[in-house]
């Protein structure tokens, strides 16, 4: 069965067109924010719901006032109706959707890869979105091609780089991989997002990476995170709440920092924003607990309240 979000928001139709080397449009404004990575079906026991770094970052960008583009690829069992109309949805055609299962063992999560869609490159981004402001890559699968992120002219370019720190093994469970491809991408970064769980194996490379950014996090869950700003450790408090569904936190934050960053310039409150708007998305199963911008600025005042 398929597990819903909330009900899209009404009175904007759905945008959706195909994969851009197929349809050139410069004439077009570009999107306040696009994202770009592989939205999901993701299987949580007997539940099916629609998932993916990339969705989980669109959707926060569009409930805090954006306009969002979204590029991805899927098949046609992907159910587009879920996602909020406002988000305008570029696909690469593909025979199938990824699908992942997640399960919970004594321990970690465990989780499989039963399908995987199209790749993502260069040619695959929209003319008229090259000009987009913020930039978000969002691999889940290393599906997304590193030099994506030298496509867009001025943007403000971020990765959460989950997808490019994972493979598949040949039972179809996601295990550790070394990122190959860290020295392209970091080169034209303004900020990498990472989980602790994403660098399991590889905790010596982090602040390497972290050195060649000029603002990057660490997110630990309800522990907080590490904020690096030119390759120098903060430490960002958590905001405790009664934590109902993790799912997509860390793209929240991912997206919320990369927004806030871009309009205030100061990391370290784009980071406590951040902080907020992760802790709020957990109250809720997907992303139906996602903040709205009056929500979220009633809890930052609270945060720095209690700071």
């Amino acid at each position: 069965r398929l597990a819903p979000p909330p009900p899209p928001t009404l009175g904007a139709p759905r945008v959706t067109r195909a994969a851009p080397r197929h349809l050139r449009s410069p004439s077009l404004t570009s999107p306040d924010f696009v994202a770009v990575g592989h939205i999901t079906l993701d299987r949580f026991g007997d539940a099916l719901r629609p998932g993916g770094a990339a969705l989980y970052a669109a959707v926060t960008a569009e409930r805090l006032g954006l306009s969002v583009g979204l590029l991805t690829s899927h098949a046609d069992d992907f159910p587009l109706d879920l996602v909020p109309p406002r988000i305008e949805v570029v696909r690469v055609p593909a025979p199938v959707t990824t699908r992942f299962e997640h399960r919970q063992a004594d321990g970690p999560r465990i989780m499989g890869v039963t399908a995987i869609a199209e790749p993502l490159g260069m040619d695959d981004v929209p003319d008229d979105w090259v000009g987009a402001p913020i930039v978000l890559l969002a691999p889940v699968a290393g599906e997304v091609d590193p030099l994506c992120a030298t496509a867009f002219t001025d943007a403000a370019v971020g990765a959460a780089a989950q997808g490019w720190l994972r493979q598949v093994a040949p039972d179809g469970t996601v295990v550790p991989r070394a990122w190959e491809s860290a020295p392209v991408v970091l080169a034209h970064l303004q900020a990498l997002f990472l989980s602790g769980e994403d660098v399991q194996g590889q905790e010596g490379a982090v602040t390497e990476w972290f050195q060649h950014v000029p603002v990057g996090v660490l997110t630990a869950g309800r522990d907080g995170a590490l904020l690096f700003v030119n390759g120098y450790r903060y430490e960002i408090a958590p905001w405790p709440v009664e934590e109902v569904d993790a799912t997509g936190a860390g793209d929240v934050f991912a997206a919320t920092f990369l927004v806030n960053y871009h309009f205030e310039g100061d990391p370290w409150e784009a980071a406590g924003t951040a902080a907020c708007a992760a802790a709020l998305s957990v109250r809720g199963e997907a992303w139906s607990a996602i903040p709205d911008r009056v929500t979220l600025a009633t809890t930052l005042a609270e945060y720095r309240r209690a700071s």
